[in-house]
């Protein structure tokens, strides 16, 4: 009877190469002059609050505030006088106008404080903006900058990959990345494309099969015939998706900056008028100025910004505490309306590393599935193969000793070939089956039988052989996230829609994943651009999008989305800087806890927003009707300023933070 071993632990953790030192995210940052001048401005912040509290001379605390003033306030000041000369008046003007006023009445700290809050937007803004850029370029060194070329007479020269043409035959070593999108003429190897599909097991490719620039080929030799110039390979479309999504995000705003250029050219308009209508009907110029001054004052929208910045910088503090990273409050404001989720495979639902999830014993009856396992490990130590490494990894895992194989081949497509006390042993696809295609292996219809069965559950099969017959057929899959499941679940009560699968990965491994998670809607087979597209026809279907990914593949996707996450530990640097926010992690738990904390910080904001603005009312309607005293006005302003910030700052407390499950 045939034995089966099922075995849910994960494989032992494989070394990862010491990447390259990556600059300071901290000194790329202060090569910004908005940085720059941000962390000098809240730094005189500091030291004047400080000094004032101290109880330090007056005019060093002064002196200090007005540093800030300086180098925080002549950016957003400038900016907000270029987009007066275009007729355009925004709320960063205002703003810099309302922190003299306030210091013109003594209220030097407040407007200090709106400066800080200010310059320290615009910094993180152009922070965002230029890693953004610079995760584009560096996705174009996936692509090797030279590649062989082969003359008449198989001649080589090396040559580089931008002067590639339609129709040069290139010579593709072992180990060595494909240079342009080609089609192979012949030779037989491995190729890891998850950078482009983003499957999880190299591919094997022979003549007619295509190669895609960028990807990594595996131990065999390929001679490949380019079908497209450098600039519209599939690498390049990647580049040119992400760019132009990215452009079009980069444009969203918070809710309360998209109402700010209507309410600022009322709120001047009605202190001019409050100016210039009295003093033209006689009244005197200087208690019409306070007037006015006082107006200008309690209906500036301080308050107002302060009911949306604090809770939402709170959400996303409160997020960063328990490892997710949110990259700025539109992100954190908008995860509230996401309406469907979409994930893709390898990485993300999975953890991209594949594992045995059983061993079906076949015709040989001499040896033990522990017997068995063992040899197959012993001969698979010395190859580089993932499923090598996935077999020897359940050996260590049972405690199984390997011995050492006396004889050793590797053959690209077919497997390896080991020589262990005298016994052979032969582990691969199930291509050593078929004696035709010159192996040794005697006829086993069962064998034959099981490696369908395995593969029509959306696994893959690799066959042992030992002394030629057929001995067992391992089923390795993907190993699923634990929390996948769950995670599904929570994120369709939360939005009102299953969340879909988008996957390069073939439709028989996602089909099988999407069934154990309860995904229903699944799209297999897709290249980076048609996951964006499909991105897109949910949109035009009036959905938001959100995104879950972790490759290079995902990227347009992600860019496209109306926000993107990505997973952290294993995220390529494309996706963790394209993306909207980080699952630090790689805990897809974190996913509807964040959203279930997004919609809690838009209630807050919602209450903040009508307080703010029932107290801005109530002063406005006390100036205009009666005599608002200008101490009593600046209270009020900066007493509702207080009462929304600290408000907002409720969602600092672990408590605002619910697990996964009970997010749903």
């Amino acid at each position: 009877m045939p034995g089966t071993l099922t075995d849910s632990r994960p494989p032992a953790p494989v070394a990862a190469p010491v990447p390259a030192r990556a600059p300071s995210p901290v000194r790329s940052a202060l090569r910004l002059p908005e940085a720059r001048w941000a962390l000098v401005a809240t730094a005189a912040f500091g030291l004047g609050g400080a000094a004032e509290i101290a109880g330090a001379p007056a005019w060093l605390w002064w002196t200090l505030y007005l540093t800030c003033y300086a180098t925080g306030g002549w950016d957003p000041g400038l900016a907000g006088l270029q987009a007066l000369r275009r007729r355009s008046l925004d709320v960063d003007l205002l703003m810099i106008v309302a922190a003299v006023l306030a210091a013109g009445i003594g209220q030097v700290l407040d407007g200090a404080l709106l400066i800080v809050i200010f310059a320290t937007s615009g910094a993180l803004e152009a922070i965002a903006t230029q890693r953004t850029a610079a995760s584009v370029q560096s996705l174009l060194t996936l692509a090797p900058e030279q590649a062989t070329r082969l003359q008449a007479g198989d001649l080589e020269e090396t040559v580089g990959t931008g002067e590639l043409l339609p129709g040069d035959v290139l010579l593709i070593r072992p180990g060595e990345r494909v240079g342009a999108d080609a089609q192979v003429l012949d030779g037989l190897s491995e190729v890891d494309q998850a950078s482009i599909t983003g499957e999880p097991l190299p591919v094997l490719k022979r003549a007619g099969d295509p190669v895609f620039a960028g990807t990594l080929n595996g131990t065999g030799a390929l001679r490949v015939r380019v079908d497209k110039a450098a600039g519209e390979s599939v690498l390049a479309r990647i580049v040119a998706l992400v760019a132009e999504a990215s452009a079009t995000k980069a444009e969203r705003q918070l809710f309360i900056e998209r109402v700010e250029q209507r309410y600022s050219v009322a709120m001047v308009g009605v202190t001019l008028a409050l100016l210039v209508v009295p003093v033209a009907l006689g009244a005197g110029f200087r208690p019409t100025l306070l007037r006015a001054m006082t107006f200008m004052i309690v209906a500036s929208p301080c308050a107002v910004v302060l009911a949306t910045m604090p809770p939402l910088l709170a959400a996303i503090a409160n997020a960063g505490r328990q490892g997710v990273l949110v990259k700025s409050a539109v992100v954190m404001e908008q995860l509230a309306g996401i309406t469907q989720v979409a994930f893709d495979k390898t990485g993300t639902l999975t953890d991209g590393t594949p594992r045995i999830a059983a061993i079906r014993l076949v015709e040989h009856r001499a040896f033990a599935l522990d017997q068995i396992l063992t040899l197959a490990a012993t001969a698979e130590r010395h190859s580089e193969h993932p499923l090598a490494r996935a077999v020897v990894a359940a050996a260590t895992e049972r405690g199984l000793e390997l011995g050492t194989p006396e004889e050793f081949s590797s053959t690209p497509g077919r497997g390896v070939t080991a020589t262990i006390a005298g016994t052979i042993v032969q582990v691969g696809s199930p291509a050593i089956l078929n004696p035709a295609n010159g192996t040794r292996a005697e006829a086993s219809p069962a064998a034959a039988e099981v490696v369908d069965t395995i593969q029509a559950q959306g696994h893959t099969a690799v066959v042992v052989l030992i002394d030629h017959i057929p001995a067992a057929v391992l089923a390795l899959v993907d190993r699923v996230r634990p929390q996948a499941g769950a995670t599904v679940a929570a994120l369709t009560r939360l939005t009102g829609n299953t969340p879909r699968l988008l996957t390069g990965d073939n439709a028989g491994a996602a089909g099988q994943l999407a069934a154990e998670v309860g995904i229903r809607d699944v799209a297999a087979d897709l290249l980076p651009a048609a996951k964006a597209a499909k991105v897109r026809d949910l949109q035009a279907a009036g959905l938001r999008v959100l995104l879950v990914g972790d490759g290079v593949n995902d990227a347009p996707a992600l860019a496209a989305a109306d926000l993107g996450v990505a997973m952290g530990r294993a995220g390529s640097d494309l996706a963790l800087e394209t993306a909207d926010a980080v699952i630090v992690r790689d805990d897809l738990a974190m996913l509807p806890t964040v959203i279930a904390l997004s919609r809690r910080a838009h209630r807050v904001v919602v209450a903040n927003l009508a307080i703010a603005s029932a107290i801005i009312t109530g002063l406005v309607i006390w100036d205009l009707v009666g005599h608002l005293p200008l101490p009593l006005g600046v209270a009020g302003h900066e007493g509702s300023t207080v009462l929304v910030g600290l408000n907002g700052l409720r969602l600092l407390r672990n408590g605002t933070w619910i697990p996964g499950r009970r997010a749903g």
